[in-house]
C-alpha cells in the first residue's frame, strides 16, 4: 500500500466442481484467463472509461483518458474489498478472483467464526441470513432467529450466524448478494432486494471460503492479505474461546501457511486487538490496521480525536484507516484534506480508507461515504476527482473498493506501486 510522490493537483455444485466453474464464469465475464499468479494480465473493462467520461473537463480529466486502453498492473493501492461486491457475492471464492483479476494487489477476508470456533470469511458474524442462501435449507432452524414476514410496519426479519453452526454445516451454504427484501412475506422474496444498482448476474454460484481457505487462494493469486477481525455478536469468551485466542488464531493461520508478516495487514476496529497484536505478535503488529470507526469523532475538530493521533502512534499503531469522508472536506467547494487527515500525517501515521464503489450513482450526493464532500458530489465522474485527492493530497497508501478496476486503474495512470 505504498505510492509515488507523482503529484497532480444455478444449484450448488460439489465443492471442488463449483471451484473450477467459478474460475470459468469470472474468466468469461471479463474476457481473460482466470488469475492464477502476478505475471498474467490485469482487466479492468469498461467501467474506468466510462467514469472518466463523466469528469468535468480539466487537467486531470486529459490525463485519465490517456490512460484508457493502456496495460494496468497489479497494484498495492488497489485493495479489493470483501472481492468485488459491486457485482459479486462477497467474501466468495468467485468475487476474490474478481478482484484480484482486476488488479487489487491486496484481497480482505473479514474473519469470523463458527460454532466450532473455526475462522471463515464473513463480513458479520450475523449476516448469513442476507449474504447466503441459509434461510432456504434445512440450517433455518439452527439460526438465531428464524424468519418472521413484514406486518404493518414491522419489517420482515431474520438472524442467523456463523456460530450458530459448524464449519461442515457452513460448507453446505450458498453465498450470495448481500441483501433483504425487509417487505417480504415469505423466505423466498426475502432473500431477494439486490440493489438495482448491483446486479444477480453472478449471484447464483458464490463458494464459501474459510480464512485457512482464502490465504491459500490468495497467495496462489500473486497479492497480500488484509484480514479484519470482526467483533463477535456472541459473548466472549465463548465456549472457552476468549476475544484474545480469537485475535491470535487469525495470526497463527498465516504463521502456519508460511505468509511473512510483511505480507500481512491485520485489521480490527478494535483497538484492543491491534494492540494485542502489536504486544504478542511484534512483526504482524507493526502494519496492523486501526479501522478508526469512533462515533464521537468530528473529523474537523482535533478536540474529539480520542486518544490523539500522537497517542495512537505512541501505542505502536502505524496504520489508520478510517472511511474516506473523515479524510476530507470542502474549501471554497473545493476537495480537499480534512482536520483529521492533516494531523494524521503530521503524527507520522499511514492512511488506508474506505469505500469505494460502495454508494451506488453518484448523482445525488453520494451518500454517506461522500457526506463532508457532498456539496461538490453530483456525477459518478466526481469519484475520480475524490480519489486524486485522497491519493495526491492526503497521501493514503491504499483505498478498499468493491470494484477494484477502478482504483487500479487510477494508480497504474497515475504511476503508484
Amino acid at each position: 500500500m505504498s505510492k509515488t510522490s507523482d503529484r497532480l493537483s444455478p444449484s450448488r455444485l460439489p465443492r471442488n466442481v463449483a471451484r473450477a466453474s467459478s474460475a470459468s464464469l469470472i474468466a468469461s465475464a471479463l474476457l481473460l484467463p482466470s488469475l492464477s499468479n502476478a505475471s498474467e494480465p490485469v482487466s479492468v473493462g469498461p467501467r474506468p472509461a466510462y467514469l472518466v467520461s463523466q469528469m468535468a473537463d480539466g487537467e486531470l480529466k486529459t490525463r485519465l483518458q490517456g490512460c484508457i486502453g493502456q496495460p494496468v498492473g497489479k497494484t498495492l493501492f488497489s485493495i479489493s474489498h470483501r472481492g468485488a461486491p459491486l457485482q459479486f457475492p462477497e467474501h466468495t471464492e468467485e468475487g476474490y478472483r474478481a478482484g484480484a483479476l482486476m488488479g487489487a494487489g491486496i484481497l480482505e477476508c473479514d474473519v469470523t467464526f463458527t460454532k466450532d470456533k473455526e475462522l471463515v470469511c464473513r463480513h458479520s458474524q450475523s449476516d448469513l441470513h442476507t449474504t447466503t442462501d441459509i434461510l432456504a435449507t434445512e440450517l433455518t432452524g439452527k439460526c438465531t432467529g428464524a424468519f418472521v414476514p413484514a406486518k404493518g410496519d414491522t419489517p420482515a426479519a431474520a438472524e442467523c450466524r456463523t456460530s450458530d453452526i459448524t464449519l461442515a454445516e457452513f460448507r453446505t451454504l450458498r453465498g450470495k448478494m448481500d441483501s433483504a427484501d425487509k417487505t417480504a412475506q415469505t423466505v423466498d422474496d426475502y432473500l431477494k432486494g439486490t440493489a438495482d444498482w448491483r446486479t444477480e448476474l453472478y449471484g447464483h454460484t458464490g463458494t464459501l471460503m474459510t480464512h485457512a481457505e482464502s490465504i491459500a487462494l490468495f497467495k496462489d493469486l500473486g497479492v497480500k492479505f488484509t484480514p479484519e477481525l470482526k467483533a463477535p455478536k456472541v459473548a466472549m469468551p465463548f465456549d472457552g474461546f476468549s476475544q484474545a485466542d480469537y485475535a491470535q488464531k487469525l495470526i497463527d493461520e498465516y504463521k502456519a501457511a508460511g505468509i511473512p508478516a510483511e505480507d500481512v495487514f491485520a485489521q480490527s476496529f478494535n483497538l484492543d486487538d491491534v494492540l494485542y497484536w502489536i504486544e504478542n505478535e511484534p512483526d504482524f503488529g507493526k502494519q496492523a490496521v486501526y479501522l478508526d470507526g469512533r462515533r464521537n469523532l468530528n473529523p474537523l475538530d482535533p478536540s474529539t480525536f480520542s486518544p490523539s493521533m500522537e497517542e495512537l502512534k505512541d501505542m505502536g499503531v502505524n496504520y489508520l484507516a478510517p472511511p474516506l469522508f473523515v479524510l476530507l472536506t470542502l474549501e471554497d467547494g473545493k476537495i480537499v484534506p480534512s482536520p483529521y487527515a492533516e494531523a494524521a500525517k503530521a503524527a507520522g501515521l499511514k492512511l488506508i480508507t474506505w469505500t469505494l464503489e460502495r454508494s451506488g450513482p453518484l448523482n445525488s450526493g453520494g451518500g454517506w461515504y461522500y457526506q463532508t464532500v457532498g456539496d461538490a458530489i453530483d456525477s459518478d465522474g466526481d469519484m475520480m476527482d475524490v480519489m486524486h485527492v485522497l491519493a495526491q493530497d492526503v497521501g493514503v497508501e491504499g483505498i478498499f473498493s468493491d470494484w477494484p478496476a477502478t482504483t487500479s486503474f487510477y494508480a497504474s495512470c497515475m504511476g503508484l506501486e
